[in-house]
């Protein structure tokens, strides 16, 4: 082990990797919930068991069980889940039977827990130093001067610059990245045996998603940590697991090592969600996603047989007639619960080779939407003591000279890291702030800044879709009058026919026309999204801004939301400004793509120009750190070091010099980077000269070969 017990605390040691010897085992597990007195069966008869030193995947969409098999395996059920059958053990140890001081004593030291948001797992009012500390005090007996250096250690060992630094910060100074980096320094402050990691990487753009997971990686490594993985991005699961075990409402349908399950899948659902993932040889223009029709089921009133039966292609008599029990595969661990396995037919990748299909070429469209050296300066507050001392203004240039042209009926995606400027962008041009410099032309007419001043029409053809629903839908309002409101607001639709336009938009965006008295509590989060879309698209739009629409959503409900969002488009001819930082779904959506660093644009082109060499070596980057679900890729591991500079008063140069493995000297630091062309519409902003520019390998490609995969 790599941890011993001395009166109830832990001495800290050197790990001692030991590798196959089951950690976590639990065992015929039974959770249900009682919300007004009704019993949900949200878990019912998992088996799992994660070995030392493993990664073992728990998948599915949301609501299938997952984060409460991981709350139930540390006892961190609330108050309304309970645990009605099954065990649980930590190495020898039944959890389930621990008291308090017990539990208190493996919690945070011989189990640590990685929670999906650090902003609620961090306490705003305290130091990071501190909360670190708080958890090497709880579970060890070591001195004060010990405990500060294990915290400058492990904020070290997490790659976090100037620990000493960081040990004085408050959460709220720190980027998602890196509170996520100071909540595994924390989970694995004492060496723990076991990692539970809840969707610790979902809300992240992809470059810090693989820095973490290479994080995690190493620290499994030296520690010899089990690690019980909870994740609906199949692509990590692909890249950072050892097996894998899919749930579909309440239960594993199927389990078995990753290699195995992403070549040859046995149940139908598993393989549905392998198919319905946004691929880089895929786009709009080439079929539609395949979605998996349907919902999970009510899990306080089951259906006989399997429960993923209404939602299965394969789906025969036999499949609603039975209970269906798990039949192996190879191995205790290798099973799947389904009936009909053996007589599916074999799965493969619907490969759509580049070379197979005719390229796609970019027309000249008439812009509906024109954006000329736009910038977004914001001041900084100052202080008593900048003004006594008359230091400098200093301001945060948030999106700093970008040029844009959106064709009507077309899609523009932007994309880059967090905090560079796409979402400053998108506000900007549907007037929820304003511009500092430069212009903004609506179907050639100047756009003023704010949209309180534009016209009732203008701000009616302009629509904005945000990330987040929850935020956006009034709790204390129906969906019908959610999606009524632009009718009524711009005079589309008469009080007497609105209820009928209401219906309409629902059915557009595939949802019942009963949904209009329901409620956002009463729906799911996908749905919540589609009234979202049919909002935005009862005002009759040209423009519609989305802003990260899709990052919280399941692979399959994602499926269905982006082809709806193609559909839409084909019938009402709006143009998209999709931010986004998943170059996977830019890849399907998009016509053209924008590609941002601090502010300013790196490239700029269609997807089959900007997608293959050559690349801005921040583009290479970007390409590099995607998770893929296909093991039939291969794909260079490119990992920008050092954190984003910072955006107030930037240094003159290319914002990415300091970051850029390709600099190729002082040039890049102190000239602004020329604009290089390659042909009408693909243009990179670089001083690395054309032709080592098209010497790049291509980052993702088929095994074997050196063709793209885009």
């Amino acid at each position: 082990m790599n941890s011993q017990l001395t009166e109830g605390k832990v001495t800290i040691l050197e790990p001692e990797v030991q590798t196959g010897k089951p950690v976590l085992t639990v065992r015929d597990m039974h959770i249900s919930y009682f919300p007004r007195g009704k019993e949900v069966k949200a878990v019912r008869g998992v088996d799992l068991t994660v070995h030392a030193g493993e990664t073992l995947a728990l998948v599915g969409e949301s609501g299938s069980g997952k984060s409460s098999v991981a709350f139930a395996s540390m006892r961190g059920l609330d108050a309304a889940g309970r645990v009605m059958k099954g065990s649980v053990h930590f190495h020898d140890t039944d959890v389930l039977t621990l008291n308090p001081g017990e539990l208190r004593r493996i919690q945070g030291s011989r189990i640590g827990m990685v929670y999906q948001d650090p902003q609620t797992a961090l306490n705003p009012a305290y130091r990071i130093g501190g909360q670190i500390a708080e958890t090497v005090r709880e579970h060890t007996n070591m001195s004060a001067t010990e405990i500060r250096e294990r915290v400058l250690d492990l904020l070290e060992e997490v790659s976090l610059p100037d620990p000493a630094g960081f040990y004085q910060r408050y959460p709220h100074e720190l980027s998602g990245g890196q509170q996520q980096r100071v909540l595994i320094a924390m989970a694995f402050a004492c060496n723990p045996e076991l990692l539970i990691m809840d969707e610790p990487t979902t809300g992240l753009d992809v470059t810090t998603e693989a820095h973490i997971l290479d994080l995690v990686t190493k620290l499994k490594e030296s520690h010899g940590s089990a690690i019980l993985y909870i994740t609906h991005n199949l692509g990590v699961v692909a890249k950072f697991c050892h097996r894998v075990a899919v749930m579909y409402a309440g239960q594993i349908v199927e389990q078995g090592p990753v290699s195995r399950v992403f070549t040859a899948p046995a149940h139908p659902y598993t393989r549905s969600l392998l198919t319905c993932i946004p691929r880089l040889d895929l786009s709009k223009h080439d079929r539609p996603l395949n979605a998996i029709e349907g919902r999970l089921p009510n899990l306080s009133e089951l259906p006989p047989g399997c429960v993923f039966a209404p939602r299965c292609s394969e789906s025969q008599d036999q499949c609603v007639s039975k209970d269906i029990q798990k039949e192996l595969i190879d191995g205790d661990e290798n099973f799947v619960r389904c009936v009909r396995w053996n007589d599916i037919s074999t799965f493969e990748f619907d490969r759509n080779a580049r070379k197979s299909r005719p390229k796609e070429e970019v027309h000249d469209i008439e812009p509906i939407l024109e954006v000329d050296n736009l910038q977004c300066l914001f001041r900084l507050r100052r202080g008593i003591a900048e003004i006594v001392t008359g230091r400098d203004i200093l301001n945060v240039h948030a999106v700093d000279g970008i040029d844009l042209s959106l064709g009507r009926g077309q899609t523009l995606a932007i994309v880059g890291e967090s905090g560079c400027g796409k979402t400053t962008l998108g506000r900007t041009i549907v007037g929820l702030q304003t511009a500092t410099d430069g212009t903004m032309a609506f179907e050639d007419k100047l756009l003023e800044g704010k949209a309180r001043n534009r016209s009732s029409d203008v701000r009616r053809r302009i629509q904005i879709v945000f990330q987040n629903p929850d935020a956006t839908l009034n709790p204390q309002k129906s969906v019908g009058e959610t999606i009524g409101r632009p009718l009524e607001l711009f005079g589309l639709a008469e009080e007497a026919a609105r209820d009928a336009r209401v219906a309409n938009l629902l059915q557009s965006v595939n949802l019942p026309a009963h949904y209009a008295t329901r409620y956002p509590h009463e729906l799911s989060g996908g749905e919540k999204q589609r009234v979202a879309i049919a909002r935005a698209f009862a005002a009759d739009p040209d423009l519609i801004i989305c802003d990260e629409p899709l990052s919280a959503l399941d692979v399959s409900v994602q499926a269905a939301i982006l082809n709806l969002l193609v559909e839409l488009q084909k019938s009402s001819n709006a143009a998209y400004l999709f931010i986004s930082h998943d170059l996977s779904v830019v890849r399907y959506l998009s016509d053209q793509v924008a590609v941002m660093y601090m502010g300013r644009l790196c490239e700029i082109g269609s997807p089959e120009e900007v997608f293959v060499p050559p690349y801005h070596p921040y583009t290479e980057a970007l390409l590099s750190a995607i998770s893929l679900p296909d093991p039939n890729i291969d794909q260079e591991s490119i990992r920008l070091e050092g954190s984003v500079p910072s955006p107030v008063n930037p240094k003159p140069g290319c914002r990415f010099a300091s970051r850029c493995p390709r600099k190729i000297g002082d040039i890049c630091e102190t000239e602004n980077p020329p604009l290089l062309s390659y042909g009408d519409h693909h243009k990179i902003y670089c001083h690395i000269p054309r032709e080592q520019l098209e010497e790049m390998r291509p980052v993702i490609r088929y095994q074997g070969s050196e063709d793209p995969v885009v």
